[in-house]
């Protein structure tokens, strides 16, 4: 493999990294910035709102760019984003640093693919998509327990130096190892982003999406401050926690895979949904337990990253049958449906918090999670009487 593609995994690893480490350090930040918990969750909302916006808008406005400049500019966008989030003198600040970071990370995964699949022989395209995501992976289980042990050795802003610094070494190395005369991809344009949203099947797929990912984030956006305040633990143990929940996540993106492969995506999403549901109502009773809280963070991170694969394969299969000339503008679409799930289930989470307390999101989002339930059976109750 060209060592072109290990600068995208980095890149891919810093951008990993700085999406999902506020999680572990919003107790600090809310304390830090004097604002409330539901406010700091907003950082999570508005970012994941910048990737859902960045994704299909951004990448049709740069189709016709050059594919190594648009990845340059996302990755000087990246850095910028994570300065200004290291210098931030005020909450608003924060926020646009949150925003633009969001911007590029959308439009880094949409190119990052095409860059990759360009860079090897057409019989490695799919392990070369592998090996670059494989870089979320790990900033899930290194980089995020990583950077949230920096947050509150160093303090938060510390954590967001380092992000850009990684940010700086990706740039740097996708400079000087990305060759500058890389295929150009014919790119979806606006129009045809908007054909797939009228088509009802696809439709049902982005809000199974939305709300079978976002599900969990009502809770997990507040996972910190309920093991702070709930189970007891002190906000050094949280970066430890974040590394178990990383590896149950590499796990059930696994796991995930090989059951959507082997039963199929809607019966493989009926067990992940189901479990994920059951493993959120069962953490209502057990975080108050430090032992028993663990235990569940360590199965909800299969669960709840185990349904990516699946909502990802049955989006391209229904594309592939009703928008077969925009199936990867469908694929997009369905990353941005993730993101937009992440963005409304952090701030009902937000919310729930602010209304009625920390201990009412895990519930309220299994809640969720059986909406999804229900709409996958119902989807695939549509597949049925169409075959």
């Amino acid at each position: 493999m060209p060592l072109a593609l290990f600068a995208l995994t980095l890149s891919a690893f810093a951008i990993g990294t700085t999406e999902f480490v506020i999680v572990g350090l919003i107790p600090t930040m809310a304390a830090d910035l004097h604002v409330s918990l539901p406010s700091a969750g907003l950082l999570v909302s508005l970012y994941a709102l910048g990737v859902a916006i960045g994704a299909p808008v951004l990448t049709a406005l740069t189709g016709k760019w050059n594919r190594k400049h648009v990845l340059l500019f996302v990755m000087s966008l990246f850095v910028v984003g994570n300065l200004l989030a290291w210098q931030a003198p005020t909450y608003s600040t924060l926020i646009l640093a949150r925003i633009l970071t969001g911007l590029a990370h959308g439009v880094f995964f949409s190119i990052g693919s095409t860059i990759a699949t360009s860079l090897v022989p057409k019989e490695k395209a799919a392990s070369a998509i592998a090996i670059m995501f494989t870089g979320l992976t790990v900033a899930l289980v290194t980089g995020v327990p990583l950077g949230t042990y920096i947050g509150q050795a160093f303090g938060w802003q510390a954590t967001f130096l380092t992000v850009a610094l990684l940010g700086v070494i990706a740039l740097v190395s996708s400079a000087f190892l990305v060759p500058n005369n890389l295929k150009q991809p014919s790119i979806a344009k606006l129009s045809a982003q908007l054909t797939v949203l009228t088509q009802p099947r696809l439709l049902l797929v982005y809000a199974i999406t939305a709300l079978g990912y976002g599900g969990t984030f009502t809770a997990f956006t507040f996972l910190a401050p309920i093991l702070e305040q709930v189970s007891g633990f002190h906000s050094k143990a949280i970066s430890l926690i974040m590394l178990v929940y990383g590896v149950s996540v590499a796990i059930g993106n696994i796991w995930g895979g090989k059951m959507s492969d082997k039963m199929g995506p809607i019966k493989a999403l009926t067990v992940i949904f189901s479990g994920l549901a059951i493993v959120l109502i069962a953490f209502s009773f057990t975080a108050i337990n430090p032992i028993t809280a663990v235990i569940t963070i360590l199965i909800w991170g299969a669960f709840a990253f185990g349904n990516v694969p699946g909502l990802q394969v049955y989006a391209v299969k229904l594309a592939e049958k009703y928008t077969p000339d925009a199936v990867d503008v469908a694929s997009g679409l369905n990353i941005a449906a993730f993101n937009v799930g992440i963005a409304l289930g952090a701030w009902g989470g937000g919310l729930i918090v602010d209304q009625s307390g920390l201990m009412n999101t895990p519930w309220i989002g299994a809640l969720v999670v059986l909406v999804a339930l229900a709409l996958t059976r119902f989807s695939g109750r549509l597949d049925q009487q169409a075959a």
